[in-house]
């Protein structure tokens, strides 16, 4: 019996992405055609500079402190390796909210008070003004919520990507005399990035979208600027489809992007 012929994933034409396109012209015709849909557009709009900043920045830091706890865990000391256990599993387990919450109104205070015992003497002396929990910007203390919280997922992707490269590679660069950093570099990295990446962006993509919770404190983000927009005009059904609209055109085409660079890369190593 000849075998019945299937369409695999691969070969599947997007329609998904031309409904999305479809859908995101029509809004934007609205937009332009309609005062109150373009009005609102431009009020969130100013939040998006913002939105970015946050996510770029913050994203940074979590990738630089995800990578330093994953080659914590994969030390060969224990007590680092239950260090970097213990952050992984507490992080994880507490929600981003919550976590925003807590270093705002929490750390913050903390970090003054300390900098303050530090300063100390100087203040006595009066060579320096004592630091106020307000001189610690709100945008700031999100940022570092954000990067403590996504760190931690992190530090298992890149665990996880270096992991996964053969031991025998490893073993031949020992023989070859290569240091620690230069087996990193030159061997694990390279090959662990085709593990690594896809998840990494996936978080990505996710901060973006977890971004939005800085506006709980005041940070004038899209969603901060939509929800004093709609508080004070009462256009609630207006101003949280064009938020919507301007973060799926984000994460939609952040998708598109690393999904199109994964391709390159892949294809890159192929060679």
């Amino acid at each position: 019996m000849a075998p019945i012929p299937s369409h695999s994933a691969k070969g599947d034409y997007p329609w998904w992405l031309v409904a999305l396109v479809a859908i995101a012209l029509a809004l934007a015709g609205v937009i332009v055609a309609n005062d109150i849909y373009a009005q609102v557009f431009g009020v969130v709009l100013k939040g998006l500079w913002v939105t970015i900043f946050v996510t770029l920045v913050g994203f940074a830091l979590a990738t630089m402190l995800g990578l330093g706890v994953a080659l914590l865990g994969l030390s060969d000391h224990v007590a680092l390796r239950q260090v970097a256990r213990f952050y992984i599993e507490v992080i994880r387990g507490v929600p981003v909210l919550v976590l925003l919450f807590y270093i705002a109104f929490v750390g913050a205070p903390a970090f003054v008070a300390l900098a303050n015992l530090a300063l100390s003497p100087l203040v006595a002396a009066g060579a320096v003004e004592p630091v106020q929990v307000r001189d610690v910007s709100l945008m700031w203390r999100a940022i570092i919520a954000l990067m403590i919280g996504y760190s931690a997922f992190i530090a298992e992707v890149f665990r996880a990507g270096i992991q996964s490269v053969d031991k025998g590679q490893i073993e031949a660069a020992k023989a070859l005399g290569l240091s620690r950093y230069q087996r990193f570099r030159l061997v694990v990295l390279p090959q662990a990035i085709r593990v690594i990446l896809p998840p990494l962006g996936n978080d990505f993509v996710a901060m973006v979208k977890d971004s939005s919770l800085v506006s709980v404190l005041g940070v004038a983000d899209i969603t901060q600027m939509g929800k004093v927009y709609a508080s004070g005009s009462f256009r609630f059904f207006e101003t949280y489809s064009i938020v919507a609209y301007v973060y799926l055109i984000l994460t939609i085409g952040l998708s598109l992007a690393l999904r199109a660079l994964e391709k390159r890369l892949r294809k890159g190593f192929e060679r």
